[in-house]
């Protein structure tokens, strides 16, 4: 359903929404829930989203499916208003916040590889000296060996 408001605020339903997105109804529901988007109510009480939602909710879709934490999703979006078809400057400045996650998810990333192929590449299978799964080796009195592996003890 569509009303004839100006272009990018016509109204579709939710199932025209979840047609067109791919995201489903029940993640619609929660997105609005949190407050990652919003509808309004029809006289028959059914949720109306204006068509320009259409691109964030596909954000918040992609953002998702990497991994990126709803609440992150949330941030970056700030910038981008949901009463109003968002102008191009709002995408620059949501943008702008969306690289900053992004590249602080991907230092992350790369700290964790380069500890993780540190201790593969090392060969050793006690995690002795593992800074990651062994920190300030408080295994090493138990003895040689993959003792995590072992025990299923955790280091505290």
């Amino acid at each position: 359903m569509s009303d004839n408001n100006s272009p990018g605020q016509e109204l579709l339903g939710i199932g025209q929404v979840s047609e067109r997105t791919g995201v489903a109804k029940s993640a619609l529901h929660y997105y609005e829930d949190i407050g990652l988007i919003h509808s309004t109510r029809s006289t028959g009480n059914q949720r109306r989203y204006p068509r320009h939602m259409l691109r964030r909710i596909s954000l918040i879709s992609v953002g998702s499916k990497l991994g990126i934490p709803l609440a992150d999703i949330g941030h970056a979006l700030e910038p981008v208003p949901m009463d109003t078809i968002p102008s191009e400057a709002d995408w620059k400045r949501a943008s702008t916040e969306w690289k900053r996650v992004l590249e602080h998810r991907r230092r992350a990333i790369e700290e964790l590889e380069d500890r993780l192929m540190g201790c593969i590449g090392c060969g050793c299978l006690s995690m002795e000296a593992c800074s990651l799964l062994n920190p300030e080796d408080a295994l090493a009195s138990q003895g040689a060996g993959a003792r995590r592996l072992e025990s299923g003890d955790s280091v505290s």
